[in-house]
């Protein structure tokens, strides 16, 4: 199994950046593709991109494109989720997520819940003045 950890949420004002970070272990990190979602309150969870075993390919939903970053350091186990100018609608608990199947050229499996393996705990980011 795979043991997923997330980290750096915290409070900030609107325009600022935050960066997530997410430690696996338990398994071969370079085993799986590794994602970001988030959940809003009374909303479903959303995928907002993710990272190949390599990193060689990233994919991002449409709403988050050229604010958040994703990369992975496959030496230290970790994916980060860089997040530039906040808005208040990003406020969100976020989790990472791993899958070690392929198909991520697949917009239905990349964005997909089920699609993934194992997911950490949340880590709630809230964008507030």
């Amino acid at each position: 199994q795979v043991q997923l950890r997330e980290s750096g949420g915290g409070l900030v004002q609107p325009g600022n950046s935050l960066r997530l970070s997410c430690t696996a272990s338990g398994e071969t990190f370079t085993d799986y593709n590794m994602a970001w979602f988030r959940q809003a309150p009374g909303k479903e969870r959303e995928w907002i991109g993710v990272i190949s075993k390599t990193g060689g390919s990233i994919f991002y939903t449409g709403s988050v494109k050229g604010r958040f970053f994703i990369s992975r350091d496959n030496a230290r186990n970790t994916v980060y989720l860089q997040m530039n100018d906040l808005k208040f609608e990003d406020t969100a608990v976020y989790y990472c997520a791993a899958r070690s199947a392929g198909g991520l050229t697949s917009l239905r499996i990349r964005s997909s819940i089920n699609a993934y393996d194992y997911w950490g705990q949340g880590t709630q980011v809230t964008v507030s003045s």
